[in-house]
């Protein structure tokens, strides 16, 4: 069996000895008891760092899960880094949670903390999704907010995303900035766990009000959804957050006819209707799905636990129910509202879209048919609230999206926000059915207008310390080693985002990429394909993303074309592999 290595025994003897409760020193010692070498060296190996999502991990006693201890370390390097920025200031943070096991447990020890240090706090009384929270920071004036919540990861995650001032998710330098302060401190004894009652203040309802007002005021087509009122929208919150907006946006917007999935409509932090509670995945969808059948719903809507990410499902022109994938919704939103934009003669030149790298090439090309600027960014909704932060004042940010079912439609909020979205997708919907048409012929016509494009993704699960150094290995050897041809065509040009720079494979040549570092490579091919590889920062994978795209002349050439295009991404992802 393999030893554990000094410093990860260090950190384990330091959790036994120090100041923790007795019963997480119970669940190590019975670990230790038990020689579980893999389980006490994935628990303690490191501590829990800030990735795209910010910290996210297995709850479980350890430097590398979490706990109290690991959120209470957290918000007192937080704590310090706004104390050491914002020194003379008055200093106040929002706190919100989801439906999480422990989430609320969590969120109370972040807010004693944050209190403890003299910082005030606007603190969510109940559940709320996280784009409110992200409204509320710029609402209230804040310089930080934290939201406690895993996304859509499996029951046994928890998390916490942190906030800057401007409501957006930190991003480089103040990331690292604030992971310095955590790992100064050595001993949780430096944390300052002692809640002070007159630090903390109660938020709910008026926030909600203002922020669903704020939403409201965005809709692009009223008269078409006055019309369509009662279009059928069949709603499942997955046991999260959304249940306590989502209904209530479409009510504001107009929609009368909504039908909740009863099973999945209550809070519920073991998500006991899915394996997993994402709106990515089709089985989290069978039951909205079902119930669309039983009605014959017009739209399925379905968010994740902590409401910024929202799946959706369309009738087929064979009455079959499918699901749509985040680039298909994605561009068929920004079409349409951009569309919507142009009618009401909105678009005066100063307007900009965007998304991520390894979102679809279809929302560019939208955007340029419609001379609307366009931008991409690294992966992670943080990147595009850190654009749309940068642009205030200057340019007007319409929409933006990526591929993993996360938009936002207007400048509320500076995060991806299922709760506008799955309003504007409701609009969006109104506004072709009071045409004519549905939405998912809407989708074959966009692609008929721009080009069929089409994407997948492949995701490898490497877990723990192993995992990561086999997922690192896979990087350099793609790094060192790029493949000559994918797909049948030629790889062309090299992106290596971790590098910043592009390399043109024929000639040799290589030019600076402007974008932050990042752990990104791309391969794109001369026939125009696009494969992209990444290391997730929230969850122990490696993804492949690939795209590749095809003129379709008619809505009849569709199922034709896009069994092609499928073809085509499997022999890509076959050299890849190989």
């Amino acid at each position: 069996m393999q030893a554990i290595d000094q410093s990860t025994q260090a950190t384990i003897n330091q959790w036994l000895n120090g100041n923790y409760d007795e019963n997480t020193k119970a669940e190590i010692q019975a670990l230790v008891d038990k020689d579980a070498t893999t389980e006490l060296t994935d628990a303690f190996y490191k501590s829990l760092e800030f990735g795209t999502g910010g910290l996210r991990g297995i709850m479980g006693a350890g430097s590398n899960r979490v706990n109290k201890y690991t959120i209470g370390t957290a918000t007192q390097g937080l704590a310090n880094y706004l104390n050491q920025k914002y020194s003379g200031e008055k200093i106040s943070v929002a706190i919100a949670h989801d439906s999480r096991n422990n989430s609320d447990f969590f969120a109370k020890i972040t807010a004693d903390v944050f209190s403890a240090n003299g910082i005030h706090v606007y603190f969510f009384s109940a559940l709320r999704p996280t784009p409110e929270l992200s409204f509320a920071v710029r609402h209230f004036g804040c310089k930080s907010g934290v939201m406690l919540t895993a996304s859509h990861n499996p029951k046994e995650y928890n998390g916490y995303k942190a906030y800057g001032a401007d409501g957006g998710q930190f991003t480089s330098p103040d990331d690292k900035l604030v992971i310095d302060e955590v790992n100064k401190i050595t001993s949780i004894d430096e944390v300052k766990f002692n809640r002070v009652e007159e630090n903390i203040e109660l938020i709910g309802e008026d926030v909600d009000q203002l922020y669903l007002d704020g939403i409201t005021a965005l809709s692009l087509s009223p008269d078409a959804i006055k019309r369509q009122h009662d279009l059928k929208i069949v709603y499942s919150p997955i046991h999260g957050t959304g249940i306590t907006l989502v209904p209530k946006a479409l009510e504001q917007f107009g929609f009368t006819n909504v039908t909740l999935v009863e099973e999945q409509s209550k809070p519920d932090g073991n998500f006991p209707t899915v394996v997993y509670p994402n709106p990515e995945e089709k089985e989290a969808l069978t039951l909205a799905m079902n119930k669309a059948k039983e009605i014959d719903a017009d739209l399925v809507l379905a968010t994740d636990p902590d409401a910024d990410r929202v799946g959706i499902a369309v009738k087929d022109n064979d009455g079959e129910w499918v699901l749509l994938n985040g680039n298909q919704t994605g561009s068929l939103l920004i079409n349409y509202i951009l569309t919507a934009w142009q009618e009401n003669g909105k678009l005066t030149g100063n307007e900009f879209v965007v998304s991520t790298i390894v979102t679809t090439s279809l929302i560019k090309a939208i955007c340029d048919a419609k001379n609307v600027e366009y931008f991409n960014t690294l992966t992670g909704f943080k990147w595009i609230g850190q654009i749309i932060t940068q642009l205030q004042g200057k340019k007007t940010f319409i929409a933006g999206g990526e591929e993993s079912y996360g938009y936002l439609i207007g400048d509320l909020v500076r995060d991806k926000d299922a709760v506008v979205s799955a309003a504007f997708i409701a609009e969006m919907t109104a506004y072709y059915k009071d045409k004519g048409a549905s939405l998912y012929n809407a989708l074959l016509d966009m692609y008929v207008e721009y080009g069929l494009y089409k994407e997948d993704l492949v995701s490898l699960t490497k877990k723990g310390k192993t995992g990561a150094e086999e997922i690192k290995a896979m990087m350099e050897k793609f790094r060192n080693n790029p493949p000559a041809s994918l797909g049948g065509s030629k790889v062309s040009v090299l992106k290596d985002y971790e590098l910043s720079q592009e390399t043109d494979l024929a000639t040799g040549k290589v030019s600076k990429l402007d974008y932050p570092t990042s752990d990104v490579l791309q391969f794109i091919t001369e026939d125009g394909s696009i494969v992209s590889a990444r290391p997730s920062g929230t969850e122990p994978k490696i993804k492949f993303y690939c795209s590749v795209n095809a003129a379709l002349a008619d809505r009849k050439d569709f199922k034709a074309v896009n069994e092609q295009l499928g073809d085509k991404i499997k022999s890509v992802m076959a050299d890849l592999q190989a």
